[in-house]
């Protein structure tokens, strides 16, 4: 025992195990193909209800079986789901459809699959039938259902309880929570360490008569099983363990560090699921809790205020790369706001919620204390003045960046605060990084059943159309220009865009363009020909309060010294035909974008100009038999072919017939291959896609 605990004094011990599992987690995500026991044949699954939810028609369950996999159901009718009656614990079959979740189809943007897998899950299942096979008898998942079904009770705190209690946030309004992720402080809605602290110091006062070893062992086994009610999130695993990792260093006098604790645990639950690194959650729990537990004694030195500013200014230094390179926004006000938060969530509203949980009757007052949390939010999160957006970060100058950081952090450790400088310097660099376009691309972005295209001519920023929901409903807050297009701008470096080219009036084409003018900076706006339909006039109205100016009747655009032909003929008697058709060359490779025009346009195009071998068509209509006639592909001879369109769409997009016609070039899609993006040197290009 003796020479097990000199062993555990050494640092390098736990730093080659560090590398190690970094190592494992490397070759295991690049070279390792994930084995699963089911394939995309299999169709029928017997296991667990571990967790589910019901969101609208829509019930989502989490199965234990051969393996942890995702079941979606979506009810038949009303009178169905509120029969529902399954919940935790319950032995179930389902059969249905298998198949592995997506990966993200535009660049940077969140993966799916990465976020499935670091829970351990690769496969989905569209269930057809889900039949029980045997009720729960497990006192664990009875439990957890009695517990949930006393939050009933809370009807007006119910949202906040979920989230604070058991780490569940379906029940949370979603702007309320856009609002605290805009202030930077959504990381409280977390059920992590501060949680476990608050719980451990309570149980510790309940078990004070007991003996160290027996209180210590009690507390461990309860936030077990706390663990077990939040699902095991990866928050709550690195507080609980290392809350009892702690103690059993305590009991044994084992004089482990802190940090090697730490180290100890991430290493474990590396080799136990190496795709949690795909967790931002794991992410954040870790390098935060490092930083502040190695250099703690930063925060003893001074006052209570001064102390939580340091904390907070170090916890938002440790997370800057990590957000920037998720959000691509960060809020430096973040640092005084939690100075405030951080307090009111610790010791005022979390308090109150476990309060309100054990007594309802306290449902009114911990609903007060929300409000007044939820407004003082609302009107902070109208601040933007040191809100940022910022572009994906390179990893080897995210991984300078926290070597600089260690270094200052050493220094200011030592008393030597004269790095201080640094910490600016380094927030400047990260806030004003951003791409430099050495040379002109141009992205074919995703947006499902729609088109949008980005042209970046050096500092100029050229958006075709917005893309928009086919089957819109306006009760749906989906927005494809805030959850797609303004984030995927943010993350390539985008500030603004120049010129807005609106193709036609179809809400495919443009229907996002209010919500995309309403949050993101554009300067002018391009119309078609023709008369200005309904969604055309509204954002005109618009653009006229925003005072953007807007023109029609365009022939050609020269930016940069690259133009943009407009190839006009005719108005016709519909909104396709009528569509922007713009040709460019940029760098000796011929672009022909087409819009929705049909094959009547096309002829009089042929008519003319003269068009020939060209090197990229974006093809017309989504592949639409309406237009890429064999007359018109053949005179212009593509070497590639562009075809946005959304996948499984309920108009059979593209035309087998118009892929025969496109079969002497390399095709690309959007609903196969995700966003396209092509970059241009000299006299050549190079094409990536997402998929």
């Amino acid at each position: 025992m003796k020479k097990l605990k000199n062993l555990l004094q050494y640092d390098i011990l736990f730093y080659s195990l560090l590398l190690l599992s970094l190592l494992y987690l490397f070759i295991n995500i690049n070279c390792i193909t994930i084995k699963s026991n089911y394939n995309n044949s299999s169709k029928e699954f017997y296991g667990y209800i571990t967790d589910y939810k019901i969101d609208d028609n829509k019930l989502t369950i989490t199965l234990k079986a051969k393996e942890k996999i995702l079941i979606n159901y979506y009810f038949k009718n009303s009178k169905e789901k509120e029969n529902y009656k399954l919940s935790y614990g319950d032995y179930i079959y389902v059969y249905g459809n298998t198949k592995l979740p997506s990966n993200n189809t535009n660049f940077n943007l969140f993966n799916y699959k990465k976020y499935l897998l670091s829970q351990k899950i690769i496969y989905i299942v569209k269930a057809d039938n889900i039949k029980l096979v045997k009720n729960n008898k497990n006192i664990f998942y009875t439990l957890k259902r009695s517990i949930e079904g006393r939050l009933e009770r809370c009807k007006n705190s119910k949202g906040y309880l979920k989230t604070f209690i058991f780490a569940d946030k379906n029940d949370l309004n979603v702007e309320s929570y856009n609002n605290y992720q805009t202030l930077g402080v959504s990381h409280l809605f977390a059920v992590s360490g501060m949680h476990v602290s608050l719980i451990s110091l309570i149980l510790l006062k309940i078990f004070k008569k007991l003996d160290e070893s027996k209180k210590y062992l009690l507390i461990s086994f309860l936030l077990l099983f706390y663990l077990f009610l939040t699902n095991f999130t990866i928050s709550m695993i690195r507080a609980c363990f290392q809350f009892i990792l702690v103690f059993i260093n305590k009991i044994f006098k084992l004089n482990i560090k802190n940090t090697n604790i730490l180290i100890l645990l991430f290493s474990i639950i590396i080799l136990y699921n190496p795709y949690v690194i795909y967790n931002v959650g794991f992410i954040f729990s870790f390098s935060i809790s490092f930083f502040i537990i190695k250099y703690n004694s930063l925060f003893k030195k001074h006052g209570i205020i001064c102390n939580l500013f340091l904390i907070s200014f170090v916890s938002f230094l440790v997370s800057l790369p990590i957000v920037i390179n998720n959000f691509y926004q960060i809020n430096m006000l973040s640092i005084i706001y939690n100075i405030f938060y951080v307090p009111y969530v610790s010791y005022i509203l979390f308090p109150i919620s476990l309060l309100t949980f054990i007594f309802p009757i306290l449902d009114n007052i911990c609903f007060f204390i929300i409000n007044i949390f939820e407004n003082i939010s609302i009107i902070l999160s109208n601040i933007h003045i040191l809100n940022f957006s910022v572009c994906k970060i390179p990893i080897l100058l995210v991984f300078l960046y926290y070597i600089l950081l260690f270094i200052i952090l050493n220094k200011m450790q030592n008393k030597n605060y004269k790095s201080i400088p640094m910490i600016i310097i380094l927030l400047i660099i990260f806030i004003n990084y951003k791409t430099v376009v050495l040379t002109p691309l141009i992205t074919f972005i995703d947006v499902g059943q729609g088109d949008s295209a980005l042209i970046r001519l050096f500092n100029k920023n050229i958006l075709i159309d917005t893309g928009g929901k086919v089957n819109y409903n306006e009760n749906d807050n989906y927005s494809i220009a805030e959850n797609v297009l303004i984030k995927y701008f943010k993350s390539d470096g985008v500030k603004k865009i120049d010129y807005l080219i609106l193709t036609h009036g179809d809400y495919d084409h443009m229907g996002e363009s209010i919500n995309l003018i309403n949050n993101f900076k554009v300067g002018k706006v391009i119309f078609n020909n023709d008369d200005y339909n309904e969604l055309e006039s509204k954002l005109i109205k618009l653009l006229k309060k925003k005072n953007i100016k807007y023109y029609k009747n365009v022939e050609e655009l020269n930016i940069n010294n690259y133009r943009l032909y407009f190839l006009n003929t005719k108005i016709y008697d519909n909104e396709n035909d009528n569509s922007n058709v713009i040709y460019t060359n940029i760098n000796n490779t011929k672009l022909l974008l087409m819009g929705d025009a049909g094959i009547k346009k096309e002829k009089d195009i042929l008519k003319k100009y003269n068009l020939n071998n060209i090197d990229f068509l974006k093809v017309g209509h989504h592949g639409s038999n309406t237009s890429s006639s064999k007359e018109f592909i053949n005179s212009i001879n593509p070497k590639y072919s562009l075809i946005s369109v959304g996948e499984n769409n309920r108009y059979n997009h593209p035309n087998k017939d118009v892929l025969d016609n496109l079969s002497n070039c390399k095709i690309y899609r959007t609903d196969l291959d995700g966003s396209i993006r092509i970059k241009f040197n000299n006299n050549s290009y190079k094409i990536d896609t997402c998929n």
